[in-house]
């Protein structure tokens, strides 16, 4: 660690005020992607979607988010933490604005996607700032770096449900027009609280942004479009493929290039592949959780915007005190392998209670409840060693960059899965031989709950296999 980086930590008395700033920006970025899936239905019948182009209000803001936190952790080592920051929230802002005053659905894709990138630059440089303020003593970066998985996770369901509240009381258009005074209030916050940051000499490889954005979109494009287009057909195959050759050509650039976007070496840090890898899983099964249970809940059990947002109020609950009490503990005297595994597990059988025992004829209580208290339990089990294993190896001067990396796999697990999803429960749909048809449109979440389960028992496996796990040291990074 450089002098300059612990000088700048040593020295910011405001630094707690600083992490109770960025943890909410945090919190705001994450919350974004949820916040609107409880006024998915009211948006739908507003903007004219279709049950399969509706996951764009989702996927236009994740793939804009995954595809370019590459390119904003290296904008932050590069300019500076702080300026980074303040652009991403002027962009975010402008950006919900348009969301809250779109006129068509293709207004709105176009705004969900500029505010995914101006999270893609708030993301890396807060995160950069944390580990920045708190990397002189240990004690304090255990603190932060749980207040921060905390925010993200609590964001995540936080937001399902706000929008439940707001859609129902102010409209759907509120689930975006409330980021406008809270983003203002956040630029204005962040002159007096953080500091400039660290800045490095050096290039932006915008060829390898462009290759992996583009490689991206490609992918979750074909998928999508492969059900109404067939996954034979020649736009569906030649989509994919021009994707597949886009991301061999990203690798190819930056294991050439001198500074290049992704610096391969990295993965050479001991569970950060492993790492990232469970958190792609992680989330794969996440998001779609989350979108297709608020489905169920409006779709089939008929509940309005603000019962299905009350409706996933113990989620967040749980998570808050599962990973504030619990799961730091668990780590320390069981280590980051075990944990991993349990809360993988312990996703991986909620999403299969869903699948088997989500009637369409069902009830809250009975077919809802225990398994979202047992999919928050396992989210919160498996966050925060997950994050650790990405991000624990990282040098102070590459914080930056290994933030934008987990935060790029996290986004990417959900955008690539969330569209698979999408096809598997649109294709269950359209060949069920049943005659209601609220019962056919719930056995495609039936399959696609099935399926996200499949992918978290997959995290389970990964968690046993490749994560290496000494108990020594590794609770310092999940307390």
């Amino acid at each position: 660690m450089s002098t300059h980086s612990q000088t700048f930590a040593q020295a910011d008395p405001k630094r707690w005020k600083a992490l109770a700033l960025l943890c909410t920006a945090f919190f705001l970025t994450i919350m974004d992607t949820t916040i609107m899936q409880v006024a998915l239905p009211a948006i739908k019948e507003g903007l004219g979607y279709t049950q399969v182009s509706l996951q764009w209000v989702m996927n236009a803001y994740i793939i804009f988010f995954g595809g370019l936190l590459l390119l904003g952790g290296k904008l932050s080592d590069l300019f500076g933490q702080r300026r980074l920051f303040m652009w991403g929230f002027s962009i975010l802002t402008l950006a919900s604005l348009l969301a809250g005053l779109a006129w068509n659905d293709s207004v709105l894709n176009v705004a969900r996607a500029l505010q995914g990138a101006g999270s893609a630059l708030i993301t890396p440089a807060a995160m950069s700032i944390v580990m920045i303020l708190f990397t002189a003593n240990p004690k304090e970066m255990n603190k932060a770096l749980a207040f921060w998985g905390l925010a993200g996770a609590a964001g995540g369901l936080a937001g399902v449900f706000l929008g439940g509240i707001i859609t129902e009381w102010l409209g759907w258009r509120w689930t975006f027009l409330i980021y406008v005074p809270i983003g203002i209030l956040v630029l204005v916050l962040s002159t007096g609280l953080l500091q400039k940051g660290i800045l490095r000499k050096g290039s932006i490889d915008y060829a390898g942004a462009i290759s992996i954005t583009a490689a991206i979109v490609l992918f979750v494009f074909g998928i999508v479009t492969a059900e109404h287009n067939g996954w034979s057909s020649p736009s569906t195959v030649w989509t994919l493929i021009m994707g597949a050759l886009l991301f061999i050509i990203f690798i190819f650039i930056q294991a050439k290039k001198k500074e290049p976007l992704l610096p391969l070496r990295i993965f050479k840090i001991p569970n950060l592949a492993a790492g990232n890898i469970a958190l792609i899983m992680l989330n794969g099964m996440w998001i779609p959780f989350n979108y297709f249970i608020m489905l169920y809940l409006q779709q089939v059990l008929k509940f309005s915007p603000f019962e299905a947002g009350v409706a996933l109020i113990p989620a967040p609950i749980l998570i808050a005190i599962t990973m504030i009490f619990i799961t730091g503990k668990l780590v320390e005297k069981f280590g980051l392998k075990a944990v991993l595994f349990i809360g993988f597990l312990a996703l991986g059988c909620s999403m299969l209670l869903l699948s088997f025992d989500t009637p369409a004829n069902g009830n809250y209580l009975d077919n809802v409840l225990l398994a979202l208290l047992l999919a928050s339990l396992g989210r919160a089990l498996a966050y925060i060693p997950a994050q650790t294993a990405a991000i624990s190896g990282a040098k102070p001067e590459e914080s930056g960059l290994v933030s934008g990396v987990y935060n790029t796999t996290s986004q990417i697990g959900s955008a690539i899965s969330l569209a698979i999803m999408v096809v598997i429960a649109a294709a269950t749909t359209a060949s069920s031989t049943a005659g209601d048809p609220v019962v056919t449109l719930n056995e495609g979440f039936q399959q696609a709950f099935f399926w996200s389960g499949m992918v978290a028992f997959a995290g389970a496996v990964l968690a046993l296999l490749f994560i290496r796990s000494s108990k020594q040291g590794e609770s310092n990074r999940a307390k």
